[in-house]
């Protein structure tokens, strides 16, 4: 069947079963674009390229999908980079589609050239630069497999202007096999045995999970892995909904910004279940002083994290739900309870606290739990990055898997109000929140005139405490208290720039009017922006310093 580039780029997304795809047209994918019209695939505009990368990163996190974006040559495509290395750092399945010039002009500094393959080859699990027609087919159902498979990532296709108007045959496979990319799913069957058995002669093991738990849909078999072992849990931000937080052994967030209980059960364990986490610094703190007396069972399906940071007694290559599937079947529970008694022990004594008096400030901890009583814990969460990031992490208490969508290793502000577009358009039924920063969502705000255009009634909860506040709170704590550039000033008035759109927008002063804003904005059809105005002095506590032991904690007592 002869078919030009475009179409077989549509006639791949429909056999793929894309059922939207976000982007920004331009030049060099007119002719993508007009198959677009032909076919009627539901396309979602964007106001700018990367809140389009960030929307169909939202949408793949929690449809566990892959992501579809696409943008034109040069500056639309180097406007994709910031939303593909996010994707790429949290492991998240993207196809961004890039136009590119024609063939002859490559190389020749032509309008709107960018060598977007180059750019983009450290963060991306793959990319490829279209030469032949007859090799598009291949190109395109290559690039959904190893999205989605693996350790799933982002890939890219630069798709030049002339090949998408060329016609070739059109030979989709129906399945692949790349001598080259072969992931491994089955975990080793001796090294299962030993880990149970490790497991069983532990007094004081701890399972440390994280968003590879989430990825390859690990959360049932985890807490079943637990209850039949009696092993307590701590999961990374990434892996936040692995395990539902009022279960009796989840332990809270370890690292920079953990619980008291969770990075002292690492720190005292003697055996430490690793599973889809990679070790990352935030976590660990200082290296050689963490999980000193434990041995380390690390469980991933990618062997290059197995080894990379913290040495691993017993590394398991496999796919996080099927190998801890095995080891149900082989596990028996050691001599736990005087552990799971320790741990709970300090987690009673020692949880997250702050004080919100009526008459002062409004407390941004306040604001996040009256959000999570009023949705039931039941909304899909998105955050951008900073304070307000850790403070939903800690006190909006996660039931579900993907339910709780934030950059975590690229750190990405300006992510989470796109991310909840995306995750909006997926689950139109759903609740969709985004807490936000006052800083970061005016890295994306403009995307309010996408949410109002398709009418997605994503609620954007905006904790504005004038300032960039995890900044500020390092400048304060480690630099002397030396603000430098970090007040946020002058910033708009939210509630008229979400009107000015035409969305919805509300104000909080004060503890009396938290719950009547909140529950105005939950029962707005249409996107609403709500400004909580909070203390500008709050903290995220407790606090490890940069290079030393999680338990040398700063702070986290009642104040």
């Amino acid at each position: 069947m002869k078919l030009t580039g475009a179409q077989m780029v549509l006639a791949c997304l429909e056999l793929e079963n894309v059922d939207v795809v976000f982007g920004f047209p331009g030049g060099a994918v007119l002719t993508l674009y007009d198959e677009i019209y032909k076919r009627g695939l539901r396309h979602i505009l964007t106001c700018h390229e990367q809140g389009a990368a960030h929307a169909a990163d939202g949408y793949a996190r929690v449809t566990n999908k892959p992501g579809v974006v696409i943008a034109t040559s040069g500056p639309g495509a180097t406007n994709l980079v910031t939303g593909i290395a996010t994707a790429y750092m949290d492991s998240v399945p993207l196809i961004a589609i890039t136009g590119q010039v024609a063939k002859p002009f490559i190389g020749t500094d032509a309008f709107q050239e960018a060598d977007i393959t180059g750019i983009t080859l450290p963060v991306t699990k793959h990319n490829y630069l279209v030469k032949d027609i007859c090799e598009l087919p291949w190109i395109l159902k290559e690039a959904f497999y190893i999205a989605n498979t693996g350790r799933k990532g982002p890939v890219l296709i630069d798709l030049p202007k002339d090949i998408q108007a060329q016609e070739g045959e059109f030979d989709y496979p129906d399945r692949l096999k790349i001598s080259t990319y072969r992931p491994t799913y089955e975990g080793h069957p001796g090294q299962i045995i030993k880990a149970c058995d490790a497991i069983r002669k532990a007094k004081k093991p701890l399972l440390y999970t994280g968003g590879g738990v989430i990825s390859s849909g690990a959360h049932e078999k985890l807490l079943e892995f637990s209850r039949k072992a009696r092993i307590p849990v701590t999961t990374t931000l990434m892996g936040l909904g692995g395990v539902p937080c009022d279960y009796e052994l989840f332990l809270g967030m370890p690292g920079m910004h953990g619980t008291y209980a969770a990075n002292n059960a690492i720190n005292e364990a003697e055996l430490l279940i690793a599973v889809g986490v990679r070790f990352d610094d935030r976590v660990t703190g200082k290296l050689d002083t963490f999980a000193p007396n434990a041995r380390v069972i690390h469980i991933d399906i990618d062997p290059a994290e197995i080894g990379k940071n913290v040495l691993a007694d017993i590394p398991i290559v496999g796919d996080v739900k099927l190998v801890l599937t095995e080891m149900l079947k082989r596990i028996q529970p050691g001599d736990t309870e005087m552990w799971c008694a320790k741990v709970l022990g300090w987690k009673k004594a020692h949880p997250i606290r702050y004080r919100q008096e009526s008459n002062n400030c409004l407390k941004p901890q306040y604001v996040i739990e009256a959000l999570h009583r009023l949705t039931g814990g039941e909304a899909i969460v998105t955050t951008d990055v900073g304070q307000h990031q850790m403070w939903a992490a800690h006190y909006y208490r996660m039931k579900n898997p993907r339910n709780f969508i934030t950059s975590g290793g690229l750190g990405t502000m300006g992510f989470g109000f796109p991310a909840a577009i995306g995750a909006q358009v997926a689950f139109p039924e759903k609740k969709v929140i985004c807490i936000a920063g006052d800083g970061s969502f005016q890295m994306n705000s403009q995307e309010l005139a996408t949410a109002v255009k398709y009418k997605l009634p994503v609620k954007v909860a905006i904790i504005n405490n004038q300032y960039l506040g995890m900044v500020r709170q390092w400048q304060k704590l480690f630099y002397g208290g030396r603000y430098s550039q970090t007040s946020l000033a002058g910033s708009p008035d939210f509630v008229r720039l979400a009107e000015a759109y035409g969305a919805a927008g509300f104000r909080a002063r004060n503890v009396g009017e938290v719950e009547t804003v909140i529950d105005a904005a939950l029962n707005t059809p249409g996107p609403v922006v709500i400004d909580f105005q909070v203390d500008p002095e709050e903290d995220v506590l407790p606090m490890v310093a940069p290079n030393t032991s999680i338990v040398e904690m700063i702070g986290g007592e009642e104040r």
